[in-house]
This record gives structure tokens, C-alpha cells and sequence, in this order.
């Protein structure tokens, strides 16, 4: 999952941007409005951390016009700002959910997480696909009973695939909804991931590579072998994979 971090005080942010990448996030950061309100054109977020007092000022109206104009996403207000009508006019201006400094960084990544899953586009708590479980409240992945040990990154690659199992994912939605801003999305990067995924899925192989469009998890085995290689059978965008 992929979140737009908006702090102006760099050490804060790199605090706070280190402990949502070390709980699996993909992070964007921000140092001000403006700059954040073109990232949010630009991307598509599953939660945004948004500190209240900007140097361009409080960021409220700012952000009560943009749910005027219909966006959904998620919002957890950071601010030193904490009393109850401070509180309530957050809560009136848009934001989903608000968090007095100083905070805890368990408690924030905790916050962010509810907030991701309760958005629009809520992601299962609990993923299944064969003999493979992925629990999302333990960050826990399971094959045939048995716990893994995976990277952030494989972690969040592979929450991806589960959600869309059956279904041909691009590279280029990988990097959008694992990545940061800064990954390049003409690298290797997706597919040295996935390579290590498959090495710690272990056979029989669940991810395939589907020439010239992405990766599928589930549908029949082709029997391609190790380097689960696909046709591409399925269509990238969303529709199924054939049975």
C-alpha cells in the first residue's frame, strides 16, 4: 500500500517515513501543500498523513475543499494542535482521524492501517489462494501451513497479486502500488522481487509470468515449469484469467 507522507519538519518525516517502510508501506513525502496537492494529482494513495500546520499555513481548508470536490482518500491529521474543538473542526474539515504529536510510531503505523482498510478501496484482512494465507493484521504469510519469512517488499507484492489472483498485473501497477515515487519503472526491480518470492513460495510454482504484460497468481497450471512462465491468457486491467 502506497501513502503520502506531508511534514515539514525533515527530521519528523524521516522518523515517520522509516517506520511506515519498515510496517511494509510504499511512502511519497511532502514538505508543504502545494507540493503535496500535486502529488495527489499525480498518484493514487491508500492513506495520507497529513500534519495540520504547514509553512503555507493550516491545512484544513485545504483539505475540506478537496472533499468537496468528491476525494475519498483516507486522511490521519498529525498536529501539536490537540483540544477538543481542535479536534472537531479536524474532523469537520475531512480528516478521518487525528493523532496528537508527540505519538507513538506503533500506534501511527496501527492508525494508518485501520484507515487503509477502511477506505473505498479496502483491502481483505485475510487472503487465501490454494494452500497459501496471508494475514494482514499479523503480517504473516503461510504455505501449506508453514510461516515465511519475507521481505517488505515481497510482502507487499505478493498482498497485491492476492487481491488480484486470477487477474493479469502489470509491472507498471506493481511499482504504482509497491513502490515509491523514486522507483524506476523500467528496472528489474519487480522481477527480482518476484523472483524471490517464488524462491520462498517453493513449488508448485503460484506466480507465473504472463510474456509481455505482467504476473498471474492462480489459474491452471500451464506446466511451464520452475520459471512459471504463462501465455498470456488473461487480460491486463482487471478481467479473469480463463479456467
Amino acid at each position: 500500500m502506497r501513502v503520502l507522507l506531508v511534514e515539514d519538519e525533515p527530521d519528523l518525516r524521516e522518523v515517520v517515513a522509516a517506520g511506515l517502510k519498515a510496517a511494509g508501506y510504499a511512502v511519497d513525502g511532502a514538505h508543504d501543500w502545494p507540493e503535496a496537492d500535486f502529488l495527489l494529482d499525480l498518484n493514487a494513495y491508500d492513506c495520507v498523513v497529513l500534519d495540520r500546520m504547514l509553512p503555507s499555513g493550516d491545512t484544513l481548508p485545504a483539505l475540506e475543499h478537496r472533499r468537496r470536490s468528491g476525494w475519498t482518500t483516507p486522511v490521519l491529521c498529525l498536529t501539536a494542535l490537540h483540544t477538543l474543538s481542535d479536534r472537531v473542526d479536524g474532523f469537520r474539515s475531512g480528516a478521518d482521524d487525528y493523532l496528537p504529536k508527540p505519538f507513538a510510531m506503533e500506534e501511527l503505523v496501527m492508525r494508518v492501517g485501520s484507515l487503509a482498510r477502511r477506505a473505498g478501496n479496502r483491502l481483505p484482512v485475510h487472503l487465501r489462494h490454494a494452500d497459501l494465507e496471508l494475514d494482514a493484521a499479523r503480517r504473516e504469510v503461510r504455505r501449506d501451513g508453514i510461516l515465511l519469512t519475507l521481505t517488505h517488499k515481497e510482502y507487499a507484492v505478493l498482498r497485491h497479486l492476492l487481491v488480484h489472483r486470477e487477474t493479469v498485473v502489470t509491472r507498471a501497477a506493481l511499482v504504482e502500488h509497491c513502490w515509491d515515487e523514486m522507483a524506476d519503472p523500467v528496472s528489474n526491480v519487480v522481477d527480482a522481487v518476484v523472483a524471490g518470492l517464488r524462491r520462498k513460495l517453493g513449488p508448485p510454482q503460484l506466480i507465473r509470468t504472463v510474456r509481455g504484460h505482467g504476473f498471474l497468481l492462480g489459474g491452471e497450471d500451464d506446466g511451464n515449469g520452475d520459471d512459471g512462465d504463462a501465455p498470456a491468457h488473461g487480460r491486463p486491467g482487471g478481467r479473469r484469467a480463463p479456467r
